[in-house]
Formats: C-alpha cells, sequence, structure tokens
C-alpha cells in the first residue's frame, strides 16, 4: 500500500503539469506518443522474447490501460479544468470494482444506482452551466477511466499467473501503448504544435520518464499486492492530492462549496457501490 500512495504523490503534479505547460500548447497525440516512447526506452535494456501469446497480451494490456487512456484523457484538457479532470476520476474505482467482479465470473448487482448518483454528484458541480462541451470532456474523462481500471485488472490478472518479473513484462507493456499512440500521431497530429520549448521538452521528459515509465511500473506492482478494493479505493487518492497541487502550487481555481456537495454525491455512489458489493 505504501508504494500505491508514493505514485499517487507522484501522479499529483502530472495533471498540473500536462494542463499548465502542455495542453492546448503541444499537440495531444504528439504529447502522449512521446511519453510512451520515453518510457519504453527505460525498459528495453529488461526486453526478452516471449510465447506470441503472452506478448500479445501484454501489449494489449498497455494499449487499453496506457495508450488509449491518455489519448482520451490529453483530448479532455479542451473540454475541462484540471479539477473538474481530476474530479470526474472519482468513477474509476467503480470500474475497477466492476471489472474486478466481471474477472472473477460475479455479476455486480445494483452496479447502476451508485453510478447514477455520481452522474448526478457530476451535474452539481456546473449545474448552471452544463455546456455541450463539459458533457463531451466529462465523457472522455468517462473512457479514460475505464480504459485505466480495465488494465490494472487485466494485469492483476495476469500476474496471478505468470512468473515474468515486472520490469520485463512492462518492455512489452509499453511497446502496446507506443503502437497504438504512434499510429494516432501520424493520423491526426497537428505538427504545427510541436514541443518547441525547453520547459515543454523538459515537462514530457519528466512525465515520460518518471511519471509513465517508473510510476507505471510501480502502480502495477503495488496493484499485485493488494485487494481489489484496496486497489478501487487508492484510485481515489490522487483527486484531492492533484486538486490541492493544483490549487496551492499553480494558484487553480476551485468552487468549493459545490466541490464540497459533488464529491460528498460521488462519495455516496461509491458507498453505495461497496455496500452492493458486500450484500
Amino acid at each position: 500500500m505504501g508504494l500505491l500512495w508514493l505514485i499517487t504523490v507522484l501522479w499529483a503534479f502530472s495533471f498540473s503539469l500536462i494542463g499548465v505547460y502542455l495542453a492546448g500548447q503541444v499537440d495531444a497525440y504528439i504529447a502522449v506518443a512521446s511519453r510512451m516512447a520515453l518510457a519504453l526506452l527505460i525498459f528495453l535494456p529488461f526486453w526478452r522474447p516471449l510465447p506470441w501469446r503472452q506478448a500479445l497480451t501484454l501489449m494489449a494490456t498497455g494499449a487499453v490501460e496506457i495508450g488509449i487512456m491518455y489519448l482520451f484523457l490529453y483530448k479532455s484538457y479542451q473540454y475541462l479544468s484540471v479539477a473538474e479532470l481530476l474530479l470526474f476520476t472519482i468513477f474509476t474505482p467503480l470500474y475497477v470494482s466492476l471489472f474486478a467482479d466481471l474477472f472473477a465470473r460475479r455479476w455486480p448487482r445494483q452496479f447502476w444506482a451508485p453510478a447514477l448518483l455520481a452522474v448526478a454528484g457530476a451535474a452539481v458541480i456546473r449545474w448552471t452551466d452544463l455546456s455541450e462541451q463539459y458533457w463531451h470532456g466529462f465523457a472522455l474523462i468517462q473512457a479514460a477511466n475505464a480504459c485505466f481500471a480495465f488494465g490494472q485488472v487485466w494485469y492483476r490478472h495476469q500476474s496471478q499467473r505468470s512468473a515474468l518479473t515486472h520490469r520485463a513484462r512492462f518492455a512489452w507493456f509499453f511497446l502496446g501503448a507506443l503502437v497504438v499512440t504512434l499510429a494516432a500521431m501520424l493520423a491526426l497530429a497537428d505538427w504545427q504544435k510541436w514541443p518547441a520549448t525547453h520547459l515543454q521538452q523538459g515537462v514530457l521528459l519528466w512525465l515520460g520518464v518518471v511519471a509513465s515509465g517508473l510510476g507505471y511500473l510501480g502502480w502495477s506492482y503495488g496493484s499485485t499486492r493488494v485487494s481489489a478494493q484496496q486497489l478501487a479505493v487508492m484510485n481515489n487518492m490522487l483527486i484531492p492530492a492533484g486538486i490541492l497541487v493544483n490549487v496551492f502550487i499553480w494558484n487553480g481555481q476551485a468552487d468549493w462549496p459545490r466541490l464540497a456537495l459533488g464529491s460528498a454525491c460521488m462519495v455516496a455512489a461509491l458507498w453505495l457501490c461497496r455496500r452492493s458489493q458486500s450484500s
């Protein structure tokens, strides 16, 4: 659990770094592909040949959990503030719990009740300004949440049946993520928004090597050392940490009363989800 807390603190800075220095300035597809390439580089020394089924499974896990997830995440910065984006990741534990039950062949009863309550909490945050762009960003974040949750549970499931070291797995893991993000970059990138300044390049270097490479290695290893319920809860710890970093270091704005009320609805949704699973 301590390792998951450490990675949570590390990742708390990533959202603001992206929002302040990259979003709207560096093309999202270029930024994501660059991060995946940098992360892959640090694991190449640990690469080893694997049976094709195992290799493809690890590549698919990385493609979904990180590659596709980041494509949705970066796109959402066009529609949401950092605080809103962080808040809406509160849905991730619901998805973690859902996928954990499905992998265990248990159908989660009463799942839609807490999910709908969580959506109501999201609406409270900006009830007077529910624009089309707002809901577009909200949908993108939910797609990112689902991809991240599915990848975490799938990785844990694979780890229970494999003696391969995590370092060796991640060479294939990030290769899968790079394939997806590189294809998206070549097809969709705006090449006029290349990371031209040293600051942007430095932020991408940090995000690629530390936040993505070392961060996801630590998080994935830590996820195999805790229960699915603990993993679901830890997915939410990033929200207050990230919002506090954005507000107190980068002078971000937060409507505290609405944030509190919306968060209360979402916490109630998580409580209902856990209660329905234990019944």
